[in-house]
């Protein structure tokens, strides 16, 4: 009697053991079906979960770079906004320069004259002073604030740093955020340093009654504009060559990106169809063995006797 009841414990035991672990892998099954991942532990595939690991840390660093691409695109964008409204401004400037220079204009219309570009010098006081995405000074360099402060006098100074800062794009890649003020408004016309807004408040101070020869004032006033719009073409075709590249990189980074998805997918993904295979034989064994288990555990040696 002894003897039959171990080896019916022992049937039981063992098929609840059997049971158990077929449960157990078609709960596995499905948990991968539900998260898309094969990996639950790191012991599951130890070589599988590293390189899962270097990805992620990948992905994060990757993240990173292309929120500073990001960044330095939308800056310069904003830079190359800010030279066309510059540029647009020292044009409208030649022509009053040139409209100044008639010998046929009257006292009073140079007067209005050197009036309108005292507006447009304010105006090319606020675009240079444009803040960026972070809401420091578009011309500032690395400095916060202002890029350009009006002193006693009406005199504009720099008051930024002399360099613009760097963005590290990843991978031993940098770009400059930008321009600095000078490099933009900074020229050098008749051999004579000067920039943008000295030329145009002494061309304005000449127009209001500053020069005994207003028409010749601003007759010399226009090479300055010339010059100082060859400085501004070589800022735009600096700011447009940046934004060019960085187009490179962050398609480059999308390549990258993916690149990593499609190696994470092999590495750590399920396949969809193999596992749902896979499962349904799991389920179906399971089934099978209850079946069994309640055939067998109904038998009873007095039923033959």
């Amino acid at each position: 009697m002894i003897a039959v009841t171990n080896s019916t414990q022992a049937f039981y035991r063992r098929s609840t053991l059997d049971m158990s672990g077929l449960r157990a892998t078609a709960e596995n099954l499905q948990n991968q079906l539900a998260t898309g991942e094969r990996l639950t532990r790191s012991s599951d595939d130890p070589v599988a979960a590293s390189r899962l690991r270097m990805l992620a840390r990948a992905d994060r660093l990757g993240a990173i770079d292309a929120g500073n691409a990001k960044r330095a695109s939308e800056d310069l964008q904003l830079a190359a906004s800010a030279l066309e409204s510059i540029g647009a401004d020292i044009i409208r400037a030649r022509e009053l320069a040139l409209w100044a220079a008639s010998d046929t204009v009257g006292a009073s219309e140079r007067n209005a004259i050197g009036a309108e570009l005292d507006q447009l010098r304010q105006r090319l006081m606020a675009t240079a002073n444009a803040m960026d995405t972070s809401g420091n000074a578009l011309f500032g360099g690395e400095a916060s604030g202002r890029a350009y402060a009006e002193g006693a006098g009406g005199v504009v100074s720099y008051i930024g740093s002399p360099s613009s800062g760097v963005i590290d794009l990843g991978q031993g890649q940098s770009i400059s955020r930008g321009l600095t003020g000078p490099e933009v408004l900074n020229f050098t016309t008749g051999g004579v340093p000067t920039d943008l807004f000295a030329h145009v408040a002494a061309l304005s101070l000449a127009l209001q009654g500053g020069a005994g020869d207003p028409a010749t004032a601003a007759r010399d006033a226009l090479a300055g504009f010339d010059d100082a719009l060859d400085s501004l073409t070589r800022a735009q075709t600096v700011v447009g060559s940046r934004v060019a590249w960085i187009d490179v990189i962050q398609d480059r980074q999308v390549d990258q990106a993916l690149s990593r998805a499609n190696q994470t997918a092999d590495t750590g993904g399920v396949e969809f169809a193999a596992t749902v295979a896979e499962l349904q034989q799991i389920l179906t064994v399971l089934e099978a063995s209850q079946a069994g288990f309640s055939r067998l555990a109904g038998l009873s040696l007095f039923d033959n006797i």
